[in-house]
């Protein structure tokens, strides 16, 4: 079905799950939030997405964006585990874990618009205009996801900074 063999169907049906979790977390939190138990998820199934991509597929851009994914998920687990950036670990976090979002749509949205329904697939062609504003709008969505974010942990940073600046005068 779908010409997808079976390890196609693991690296789909095993990735899968990643995107109702990066839903929940970005309505919950407004961020992936990688020391939660959908955090631990998140990063299970985008392994197994990004991992198995590299036995299924043989197209240059697929290879990049799994690389491209492993590495910023990796990265992006590991800075919360490191004070050495400071304030700027959580900003690269959170940027990182967003890009693997946006990395995990691009080509489920590719796919599904390639693939379904099948023997008739709503796109035939790469550089159709469905697909191509598909992806420009993930894109815009991408920007406009990360300014915010930024926003607000520039906002919480600026509090934060301004309670602590308080509790000092207080104490001192």
């Amino acid at each position: 079905m779908f010409g997808i063999s079976t390890l196609g169907w693991v690296h789909t049906l095993g990735s899968l799950p990643a995107i109702p979790l990066a839903i929940y977390m970005f309505a919950r939190y407004g961020k992936i939030m990688p020391r939660s138990w959908s955090g631990l998820f998140y990063l299970i199934t985008m392994l197994i997405g990004s991992i198995t991509v590299f036995f299924i597929s043989d197209l240059p851009a697929s290879l990049g964006i799994g690389g491209l994914t492993t590495f910023l998920l990796i990265a992006g687990y590991a800075i919360g585990y490191t004070s050495a950036l400071g304030r700027a670990g959580i900003y690269l976090e959170t940027i990182f874990l967003s890009i693997t979002t946006f990395l995990i749509m691009l080509p489920t949205v590719t796919e599904t618009l390639t693939r379904v329904p099948d023997g008739n697939p709503i796109v035939k062609e790469l550089n159709s205009p469905i697909l191509l504003g598909a992806q420009g709008s993930l894109l815009i969505i991408l920007i406009a996801g990360l300014t915010a974010q930024i926003l607000y942990l520039r906002k919480q940073g600026k509090r934060g900074a301004a309670t602590s600046n308080v509790n000092k005068s207080a104490n001192g």
